[in-house]
């Protein structure tokens, strides 16, 4: 897959185009690449995505701004996976939100992407003040010679799929229900960077990984299974939060503990699969108190493994 930073004034080629921010490629979103990438093959174009960077919604309201579900590399690696050729980021800045619909048509999708086909949703909107929706970029695709398509929105159990449904399946700690929106388990991916060593000391080793964002969609105490320590996914125990009991005001840190597990994982880029929350953070009067918590959360990790039949090996760890 090809990726772009920004938009050329001209394209090299023509393509098929969709655009969107495709934060957490949820059912939805693959529905709709889908849909591009059968279009595309049948038009003998390029399946291309624009995407913005950040979203729009941190640049006009940073403290108001839903949680990130995806990092961009997290992004970029979906869209690769359900068959996008190319990505254009697009860095969504003061200049940007002030491009008219009018000339976001013209500059952008036909001039700078070479648009032959475009498919958006039924409900999208662009240009300066969202001024642009569906009927105006069909209006334009007869002026200027694309075609335009429109996916329905994708419903489950009676329910939009978005991401923010999504959002709030995590936030209520839903990891099922999460796993329904994706068509997958949900997870983070990051480098696994040195901690404060507090968890070999109470007997509990941990790796922790970096995040990109801090305002996580999900937080507590989760049995996981970590991709890329070993040759199988390995089944563990995630904490994922600012751990009130060591201190007042952190950062939210997210560590996994894979018992039995020896292995040198420092800078390995690992991805973290939640599959059930045990329960939530919680502060405790000692340090003491917090290793016999994190034991019966081992104990009851390793009990939803054996209820769920887990995929990972049972010869290390759980």
């Amino acid at each position: 897959m090809r990726i772009s930073r920004g938009v050329p004034a001209a394209a090299a080629a023509p393509a098929a185009l969709t655009i969107g921010n495709f934060d957490g490629i949820h059912i939805g979103h693959q529905a709709m690449l889908a849909e591009l990438t059968r279009a595309a093959g049948r038009l003998g174009l390029p399946a291309c995505v624009l995407t913005f960077e950040p979203h729009p919604r941190e640049f006009f309201a940073p403290d108001q701004a839903p949680t990130r579900l995806t990092s961009l590399r997290e992004k970029l690696e979906l869209l690769a996976g359900c068959g996008v050729d190319r990505v254009h980021l697009c860095r969504f800045n003061y200049g940007f939100a002030q491009i008219t619909a009018e000339d976001f048509i013209e500059r952008i999708i036909v001039c700078g992407l070479g648009a032959r086909w475009v498919l958006v949703g039924d409900d999208f909107r662009f240009g300066a003040r969202r001024a642009g929706g569906l009927v105006m970029l069909k209006q334009a695709a007869a002026r200027l010679g694309f075609e335009v398509a429109a996916l329905a929105s994708v419903m489950l159990d009676g329910e939009r799929v978005s991401s923010t449904t999504l959002r709030e399946a995590l936030a209520a700690g839903d990891l099922e229900r999460a796993q329904r929106l994706l068509g997958r388990g949900y997870s983070i991916s990051g480098r696994v960077v040195a901690g404060d060593g507090l968890g070999r000391k109470l007997g509990f080793p941990t790796a922790n990984v970096q995040m990109k964002h801090n305002r996580p969609p999900l937080t507590g105490i989760f049995a996981v299974l970590l991709h890329g320590a070993a040759r199988e996914p390995l089944p563990g125990v995630a904490s994922l939060g600012v751990r009130p009991t060591v201190k007042l005001q952190g950062a939210p840190v997210l560590e996994v503990h894979v018992p039995g597990f020896d292995g040198d994982l420092y800078r390995r880029h690992v991805r973290v699969e939640f599959l059930h929350k045990l329960r939530d953070e919680e502060k405790y009067a000692d340090l003491a108190t917090l290793t016999r918590q994190i034991a019966l959360d081992v104990k009851n990790a390793r009990a939803f493994f054996d209820r769920k039949d887990a995929r990972a090996p049972r010869t290390a760890g759980l």
